[in-house]
């Protein structure tokens, strides 16, 4: 009976046709390796932000204020019949908020950039002084100003945002409903500033006639 039988040379030949590393690195390692490779990237992209829940409304928050020492572009108008008068606070990269002064109803409504919420406080005496000063020495509707270098004073105030105290924006007075329509209405309270382990999330630089400039700063209280 015939026997058979390969040549050296031939068996040699397809060995050589097999990678090396095929040979040494068992395929079990290969999909091991590469397991532990994606499991470590799932990681990372999830300890940076990429993955995971989103972060809550507070941490999306942009700041709009402008340098301290940069002029402030503003405009206001002043609606003597309802005693109100509205600023349009534009910051350096040219976005808009709005700071409403009701004087009849005693509140002041700020309405940061690119944020769908307003937020209240009760006007105070400065707040009725800056205010009225306006209302009687504005000879037109519309007025713009920018406060005159050296003489101009600064002071920074802080708001804590009550996120627990929502109100309803239509159950506001005009100006206060239409300038608030479809968005989250929250009251605020003053404060001497926020503890260290909170954040300011956006500032409002305002100035008034007086050369007085002040700005607004918000932090959210705990719940």
């Amino acid at each position: 009976m015939a026997r058979c039988w390969e040549r050296p040379d031939e068996e040699e030949g397809r060995r050589a046709d097999v990678p090396r590393w095929s040979r040494h690195f068992p395929i079990k390692t290969f999909w091991f390796g590469l397991s532990a490779f994606l499991l470590l990237v799932v990681v990372a992209l999830f300890l940076t932000g990429h993955l995971g829940p989103p972060r809550p409304h507070a941490q999306t928050l942009q700041t709009v204020r402008t340098s301290a020492g940069a002029p402030i572009d503003q405009s206001a108008v002043v609606d003597r019949q309802n005693d109100v008068v509205t600023f349009s606070v534009t910051s350096s990269a040219n976005q808009t908020s709005t700071v409403l002064f009701d004087v009849k109803h005693g509140l002041v409504c700020y309405q940061p950039v690119r944020q769908e919420s307003c937020f209240l406080r009760r006007m105070e005496p400065s707040d009725y002084d800056n205010v009225n000063s306006l209302l009687r020495e504005s000879a037109h509707e519309r007025s713009r100003f920018r406060p005159s270098g050296n003489e101009t004073q600064r002071q920074t105030e802080f708001l804590g945002v009550l996120g627990a105290s929502r109100v309803n924006a239509s159950s506001l007075e005009e100006p206060l409903r239409a300038l608030c329509r479809d968005r989250t209405v929250h009251w605020t309270r003053r404060a001497d500033g926020p503890a260290k382990q909170r954040l300011v999330y956006f500032c409002i630089d305002i100035c008034f006639p007086s050369n007085i400039c002040v700005s607004v700063c918000f932090y959210y209280l705990p719940e």
